[in-house]
Order: structure tokens, then sequence, then C-alpha cells
């Protein structure tokens, strides 16, 4: 079993035990922020299981059907996590607002307490594990996972704080209010992962700083090729696609342009993890149109 798929697994267990606790005490405490949390728990756990089989799909070799293999499986999963983290903080404002028609008093307080301060911890720790392995994976379904568990910790030390204030001014209208500020944080969480997610199903190009280490490393043999243009970049899952024509002098044999090419294609493979670089190769024109010496000696 590969590590994202243990870390992911982590991330299913870790989420079931908090949501466990978060709706006992919610109901026995009758606590809406808590409520809330809990929803926003299940949330996570349905993100993380939604994780757990994308990284094991994703990671399949290229196939017949999928000769770019599966890696946007990753980014699909991004986007349905995104939807639920949505509809979840939409109910969370309805039932709160209910409340705050409705009030309530909120029993047990120090109960509540301690739980969010658990359910915090715990979330801090597994969240700082998945970050890591997401990082060093590049997976977008384990950063996902891992910013709903982040999120998740903000909150949970927000409805904390509530239920303290509520302890201290005795002012029980203070948790709905919570759980809304709660919804809130989740909606822009669910708008960021969306926003990740979701480019990459459009072919959007890398970053400004990936785009200048592939021109860096094809910069490097300048020397020998006349220019390149067409540069095309995109991702797929955690896999980086790139490629360019490369201009070489009329007079290059086919195999030199092409071992050339092949060092290039080495050399922006390691400049950045998990890419795939294909060169087309181009002859300079006569007129010399694309090359950058203005001597033109390469094409003598």
């Amino acid at each position: 079993m590969n590590s994202k798929v243990k870390i992911a697994r982590l991330s299913i267990l870790s989420n079931s035990s908090l949501i466990l606790m978060k709706i006992f005490v919610g109901i026995f405490t009758g606590s809406v922020s808590i409520i809330s949390e809990a929803i926003h728990s299940t949330m996570d756990l349905v993100a993380a299981i939604i994780a757990f089989f994308s990284v094991k799909i994703s990671d399949k070799p290229a196939d017949e059907d999928h000769p770019y293999g599966h890696g946007k499986v990753e980014n699909i999963s991004g986007v349905l996590e995104a939807l639920l983290i949505f509809g979840a903080s939409v109910w969370i404002i309805v039932e709160a607002v209910k409340k705050i028609m409705h009030p309530e008093a909120v029993g047990s307080i120090g109960i509540g307490f301690i739980v969010m301060f658990i359910s915090a911890l715990v979330n801090y720790i597994v969240s700082k594990k998945i970050y890591k392995i997401a990082k060093q994976e590049d997976s977008i379904a384990l950063e996902a996972d891992a910013l709903h568990l982040k999120a998740d910790v903000y909150t949970s030390l927000g409805v904390g704080m509530g239920l303290l204030l509520i302890w201290i001014t005795k002012l029980n209208f203070l948790d709905p209010v919570v759980a809304i500020i709660v919804a809130i944080f989740i909606l822009k969480e669910a708008y960021e992962l969306l926003k990740t997610a979701f480019e990459p199903l459009l072919d959007v190009k890398l970053s400004d700083a990936q785009i200048n280490s592939i021109k860096a490393a094809i910069d490097k043999h300048s020397a020998v090729y006349c220019d390149f243009h067409d540069l095309r970049t995109r991702k797929s899952g955690r896999t980086k696609y790139i490629d360019l024509h490369l201009v070489f002098p009329e007079n290059m044999t086919i195999k030199d342009a092409h071992d050339i090419c092949d060092i290039i294609e080495n050399d922006i493979e390691k400049s950045l993890k998990n890419t795939h670089a294909m060169i087309h190769l181009e002859a300079c024109d006569k007129n010399c149109s694309y090359c950058k010496f203005t001597k033109k000696e390469k094409c003598k």
C-alpha cells in the first residue's frame, strides 16, 4: 500500500471518530454550533472517502482507453468535495438562522469546549501529516483533504471560543451566530478548493514559476538550437504535460537534433517532478525567421 492510500485511510479513521464524538455532544448540549461542526466533519469524512478511492484510481498506469493516465480523477474528486462543502455550509446557515429566531439554552458548555479542543488538536496533527504527503506526491485529492481538516481546526477553535463566551456572558444567541461564522469560513474554503481542483480540468497552463523553470531548462542548450516556440503546458492529477517546437539549423542531422531533444526533455523532467515533456523538431527556414543569431552562422 503506497503512502497516499495509507494517509487517506488515516483521514477516514480520524474523521469517523470525531463525527461520533461531536454528534453525541451536540445532541447532549443542544448546541447548534457543535452540530454544525459534526456536519462539517461528516463532509470531511465523505471527502476523505472520495480522496481514498481517487488516489487509488489515479495511480493506475495509462491504458488503451486512458492513454494519458487517470490523473484527472483527483481533480474530479476535488470538485465533488467542494460542492459537498457548499451544500453543508448552506444547511448550517439555515439551521443557525432558525436557532436565532427560536433561541434555546446551551447546556454542559464545559464538555462542548473540551470536545472542540480535542477535535482541533486531532485535526491539526492529521492535516499536517496529510499535507506533507500531498506535497511529496503532488496530489490534489490529498491536498483538498488536508485543507478540509485545516479548516476544521479553525472552526472547532471558533466554536470552542463561542461556547466560552456563552459561559461568560450567558448570551445563548452567540451559539448560532458562531455557527454562521463557521459556515462562511467553510464557504470560502470550498471556493478555494473548487478553483484549485477545477482549473486542471480545463487544461489551464502551469504556474509562471513552473514555466520559467521549463524555459531555464531549455535555455541551457541555446547554443545548439535556433529558437523554440509554441510552448504549451497543462496538468492532469499530479502529472504535468509539456510540449513545444524546437527549431534547429537546416544542416543538422535528424539524429543529432533528436539527441539534443532527448537531453532537453530529460532536463525539463528533472526540473519539475512528475513531468512528461515532448518536443517537435523543426528546421530553420530559408529566411531564418525563427533564428536568433544575427549572422546566421549556425544555418550555413
